[in-house]
C-alpha cells in the first residue's frame, strides 16, 4: 500500500471519505469531528467515524455504569481511529496491549453487550437485554480489545508501532500543545475539570501524559460524566421528596399532603 495515505480498517469502523488521500485538516461544518478533536489538524476521520464513537462513549456513560476513569480510557482507545498514524496503517486499528490492559482493569465491571449487527462487545445501550460486566465476557485487556474490533500488538513485538504506547501518547499531547482547542466552558463550570486536573497532578509521572490526553483533550466522558452527576443528584432528590411526602401523611393524616395522597390514590 502506499506510505502516508489513507486506508479504510474494515471491521466495524466506517470508511474514510478520503480513502486513499492523506490525512487532512477537518474543517467545521456538518462533516466536523463530534469526538476526538485533538485530531482535527490531520486526520483520516469525519462526523462518519466519531460519530459511533460518541455513541458508544454516551452508552458507557449512561446506561453501561462504568466509572469515570473507566470512561475516559474507553473514549481513548475510540479515538484510535482518527490517529493520522494509525488512518494510514492496513488493517484494523491497532492498540499496544499494556494500552488494553489499562481499559480492562479501569472498565472490568462496567456493563457491554454483544452487538448483533457488527458482532463485537460494545457498552451496554438501554435496548440491550443481555448485558454484562466486561470481566464477565472476556479474561484479560488483549480479549477485550479483540472482542471490541481493535487489533493489538503484543508488548515484545517492538517493529511495530501501536496506539496507546507512550511514542503514541507523546504524539498526541503534542498536538494538544500546537491546538486551538478548548475545552466547553460546560465542562469547566461542571467542577468536575478542577478535580479531575488535581487527581491527575497527585498521580505518579508515568501516568500523567495518557490522564491529560483522557481527560483534557478528549473531553467527551467528562461532559457525560457530569451529565450523569447530574441525573444521579436529581434521581435522589426525587427519591428524598417521595420519602419527605410519605413520612409527613403518615405523621399528619389531615394535612393537605395527606388528603391529596389519598385523593391521587
Amino acid at each position: 500500500e502506499p506510505k502516508g495515505l489513507c486506508i479504510s480498517p474494515g471491521g466495524r469502523f466506517p470508511l474514510y471519505s478520503n480513502e486513499g488521500k492523506p490525512p487532512k485538516k477537518v474543517s467545521r461544518g456538518r462533516n466536523d469531528l463530534t469526538l476526538c478533536r485533538v485530531f482535527r489538524k490531520k486526520t483520516c476521520c469525519d462526523v462518519a467515524q466519531t460519530h459511533p464513537a460518541l455513541v458508544s462513549i454516551r452508552k458507557l456513560a449512561l446506561t453501561g455504569e462504568a466509572s469515570e476513569e473507566c470512561v475516559q480510557l474507553w473514549e481513548l482507545l475510540e479515538c484510535s481511529i482518527c490517529d493520522p498514524n494509525v488512518g494510514i496503517q492496513p488493517g484494523l486499528p491497532l492498540v499496544c496491549s499494556s494500552f488494553c490492559e489499562r481499559v480492562y482493569q479501569a472498565c472490568s465491571n462496567a456493563y457491554f453487550s454483544m452487538d448483533a449487527k457488527i458482532q463485537v462487545l460494545a457498552p451496554c445501550g438501554m435496548n440491550d437485554f443481555v448485558c454484562g460486566r466486561v470481566s464477565e465476557w472476556v479474561p484479560n485487556g488483549t480479549e477485550l480489545c479483540h472482542a471490541a474490533g481493535f487489533a493489538v500488538k503484543q508488548t515484545g513485538d517492538k517493529e511495530i508501532s501501536c496506539y496507546g504506547g507512550k511514542a503514541s501518547l507523546d504524539s498526541i499531547a503534542d498536538s494538544w500543545g500546537k491546538s486551538q482547542s478548548r475545552v466547553p466552558r460546560k465542562a469547566e463550570n461542571s467542577g468536575i475539570l478542577e478535580d479531575f486536573e488535581q487527581w491527575m497532578r497527585e498521580m505518579p509521572f508515568r501516568e500523567k501524559v495518557s490522564w491529560a490526553v483522557g481527560g483534557l483533550v478528549l473531553t467527551a466522558g467528562l461532559l457525560f460524566a457530569s451529565k450523569r452527576k447530574s441525573q444521579s443528584q436529581r434521581h435522589k432528590l426525587a427519591a428524598l421528596q417521595r420519602t419527605t411526602r410519605k413520612l409527613e401523611t403518615r405523621m399528619n393524616p389531615k394535612s393537605p399532603v395527606s388528603r391529596a395522597h389519598r385523593k391521587g390514590t
